[in-house]
Order: C-alpha cells, then structure tokens, then sequence
C-alpha cells in the first residue's frame, strides 16, 4: 500500500492518507470486498487515479487467486495488477527479505552521480539495476534500499546536494568532477500538448446535476464526470459540440471563462456549457446528484474546478 500510494506522491501528502486508508480497510481482504466506488473516492486528491483502480484489482487477485497471501516473489508479485518492476523488487526486498534491486529515482539519482553515469534516463535505468544489485549485501537488500532511499531524499538531491554530509563523498566521481548536480542526465523532455473540449452541466427541474461514470480503462477510468466532449487538439465548432450533448435539444449556453488542468501528457482547456431539462431519465450510465451531495461521488479534481466555475 506505501508503495502504492508513493508513486508520483509526496511523503507528506501520504502519511495522513496511509494511516486512514489502513483504518478504512486495514488488510487485503477488507479492501478486496470494498467497492471500487468507495476506494476511488477515498484517494480523491491523490491523483493518478489508475493506482487505485489497479490497487482494488491486486487486493481481489490476492485473495481470488493466491488465498489472501501476497507472492513473496519478484517473478510472483509483477503478475498482480498494478505492481511493475520497481515496485515487485521493492516489496520482495523490503517485505520479503528476497535479494532483489529496486531502483526509483532516489537511487537512479546516487548511483548515477556515485559513478557519473553519462547515461541519459531512464533508458540507463538496467545499467543503475545492475550496479545496485553489486554493492547491495547479501541478505539486506530491503535495509539497502531504504538506506539508498533515503540518502536520495535527504542528502543526495535533485538540487543543491549536501555532498559533505554524504558517507560516500569520497567515493563519488559526480563530486569530484565538482557538479553533482549535472547527473542524473536525462533525455530532452517532449513538450505537453494542448487538448481542448466542452463539459456540459446538465441540470433537471429539481435543481439536480446529470453524473456519468467513465469507461473503466484509460484516463480517470471508473470515476465520475459531467459529460463532455472528446478531449481533441483543436476546439470543435459549436454545431459539433450541440451534437455530443447529453440532450442535443436542450438551449445551451456557453460560460465566460475555460477550466485549465494538466495531466502528466498533456494540458486540457476546457468550455463549461450549462442547460437545464424537465427530464430526469438516466443518461449514459449516469445519475442525477444534487450539487450539495457531489462530494459523497469521486470526482476527479478537473470535474472539482468544473463545480468551481458554475453560479450556484
């Protein structure tokens, strides 16, 4: 679950959150019997939505496929959903004892200027595995790799490094070339592309919201919204947009102003178009919410600056 909720996460952020996740469903057989719903909707705030999806998944695997018993292997741990290289090796060396190397930026960040590695990241990621895995002792892999961690946090950072507090300042070459700071070395980044798209704020004569649910797979898969448009490269003309609405009949207006987020590929920029309807039938998969009671549903946080913008 630390693993989990590390990835992409702040320490400070998730040290509240472990501690009321673990009291909410406090084993693997708690979680694996929650509904997907209430797990989306206690990582609110939390982002990278697919941890918890893929989180809920493993938890059900766990006790469908291995009787509540996590494998203690790598091999075994990377076959459950959501568990990748690192965070297999990780849990073999930290939670099984199993000589493993995980490697996460704090390492990639040691290793890299211990040996002034002029590979570009992380396409150098095996070669700082392979190093890791030679100077872990036998037997403290887990122990190694917290201590690596936390040298990596604390005292080998990404800027302004405390190089004379660091037990291997004398072994390391990044120092001696007299700029730490230059490793680890990493590939041009591509720039974030721009998306465009119109929710639409759909209300009946109850004064109640229209909520849909999104496809399971992809982007904030299984969490709730307000329907919208395709996210595309360039904003459609209106007619389009009319022609994707919820009830392509309702009058529609355009709201002052656009939503901004960004996700980790791309920026969106989002129209808000408001309607109202004397019908309440459900709706692609939706529901019908008063916007008092929208935060008992896992809204993602563009749908939160979407609430954020409607004169209610």
């Amino acid at each position: 679950l630390s693993e989990v909720l590390l990835q992409q996460t702040t320490v400070a952020t998730v040290k509240p959150r472990y501690q009321k996740f673990l009291e909410r469903w406090p084993d693997v057989l708690a979680l694996a019997a929650a509904s997907l719903d209430d797990v989306l909707h206690e990582w609110q705030g939390l982002g990278y939505y697919a941890r918890a999806r893929n989180l809920h998944a493993c938890a059900q695997k766990v006790v469908g496929d291995h009787g509540g018993r996590f494998p203690d292997t790598e091999d075994g741990l990377i076959t459950l959903p959501g568990i990748g290289d690192y965070t297999a090796a990780a849990i073999a060396a930290i939670a099984f004892g199993q000589d493993t190397a995980p490697v996460d930026g704090n390492i990639i960040r040691v290793i890299s200027r211990l040996d002034a590695m002029d590979d570009k990241m992380p396409a150098g990621k095996q070669r700082v595995k392979v190093r890791v895995s030679e100077l872990a002792p036998p037997g403290r892999a887990g122990d190694f790799a917290q201590a690596m961690m936390d040298l990596g946090a604390g005292i080998c950072t990404p800027k302004n490094p405390k190089c004379d507090r660091c037990p291997w300042v004398s072994e390391c070459r990044a120092t001696k070339q007299d700029d730490p700071a230059l490793f680890p070395r990493k590939a041009a980044k591509k720039e974030r592309p721009t998306r465009y798209g119109v929710v639409f704020w759909l209300t009946d004569g109850d004064g109640r919201v229209h909520l849909r649910r999104r496809a399971e797979k992809g982007l904030l898969g299984g969490m709730m919204e307000f329907p919208s448009t395709d996210w595309l490269e360039a904003q459609e003309d209106d007619a389009t947009v009319a022609g994707q609405a919820p009830l392509p009949t309702t009058v529609w207006h355009a709201l002052d102003g656009e939503v901004a987020h960004t996700f980790t590929h791309f920026h969106l920029r989002l129209q808000v178009w408001t309607g109202q309807t004397g019908e309440s039938r459900n709706l692609d998969n939706g529901v019908w919410v008063h916007p008092s009671d929208l935060g008992s549903h896992a809204l993602p946080t563009v749908m939160k600056k979407v609430v954020a913008v409607i004169p209610l």
